[in-house]
């Protein structure tokens, strides 16, 4: 049944839809996930066609320090005493019907996980989609230098096979679980194929990462059968990386480390621990979770 706060706008008919979901907080480090999605949106002209009411989903007053409380409420900006704008979380559908596509970008929910799914899994089924793709990532023990590993988790054993050719591993994990997890536990049921797409980026880079949004790109492009210029994409992850290189050229402590990253994953080493790498950026207020 449909939620409430599922807010359509347009309803584009697809005969055999994929939806592309995104969701900022705890999965979408270097934001491999909303940039993923946001650059396709662009890319595609996708047009918006729906949202999610954010009310009931989200903390606003979260108690403590004012700097810790001030990561939960919504964005605002006065002017000269006049309210000029005034942000809550967005949760927003855009679709490009010559490609049988559905995007979706949000922010992660605190509350009521059952009705936020269903808003989605509502949209879904009421626009034709029968595939469902989460896009994020997790920081890791990968060196900037190198391609981003790519891992996945299945609603059905048999959607394997057709993901196996894109050189993505099958996510071995035990620990908190995140919405997308929660998606892909019911999709099934919901009548949907749903696959999770996380890359593991570099631990010690903060911020937004180019190359891998412009990797992950690449690959879901490929998937889906999108026809997508990353040219530019490619130009702002080459300077993004040269950029990255004149500053570890003053940190030689952490240059060592990297290159210790570099001989494991050309050596498909996985070393999840990450030793003394951990240890380093833990030093310098950076956590590896």
């Amino acid at each position: 049944m449909a939620s409430a706060r599922l807010k359509v706008g347009a309803r584009p008919q697809l005969s055999d839809g994929r939806m592309v979901v995104a969701f900022s907080g705890w999965m979408d480090g270097g934001n491999v996930s909303t940039g993923t999605v946001e650059w396709l949106v662009d890319a595609l002209n996708a047009r918006k066609t729906a949202h999610i009411d954010p009310e009931g989903f989200y903390i606003y007053n979260f108690p403590g320090p004012m700097e810790v409380s001030a990561l939960f409420r919504p964005r605002t900006k006065i002017e000269n005493g006049l309210i000029r704008t005034y942000q809550p979380p967005t949760n927003a559908f855009f679709c490009d019907e010559e490609n049988e596509l559905v995007l979706f970008s949000g922010k992660e929910p605190h509350f009521n996980w059952g009705e936020f799914a269903d808003c989605l899994f509502s949209f879904a089924s009421q626009t034709g989609v029968s595939a469902i793709y989460f896009i994020g990532s997790v920081a890791g023990a990968v060196p900037h230098t190198r391609e981003p590993r790519l891992m996945s988790t299945v609603s059905d054993r048999s959607l394997k096979p057709a993901l196996q050719p894109y050189v993505v591993s099958f996510t071995n994990y035990e620990g908190p679980a995140s919405l997308s997890t929660n998606l892909l536990n019911q999709a099934a049921g919901h009548g949907f194929r749903m696959a999770s797409l996380v890359a593991e980026i570099p631990a010690y880079v903060q911020g937004t990462n180019p190359k891998s949004i412009e990797a992950m790109v690449r690959k879901l492009a490929a998937i889906l059968g999108l026809q997508v210029s990353l040219d530019r994409l490619r130009s702002i992850a080459d300077e993004w990386e040269r950029r990255l290189d004149e500053a570890l050229e003053r940190e030689q402590d952490l240059a060592g480390h990297i290159r210790k990253l570099e001989e494991d994953y050309d050596n498909d080493v996985f070393d999840t621990q990450m030793g003394d790498l951990k240890k380093w950026l833990e030093q310098r207020g950076i956590r590896v979770d």
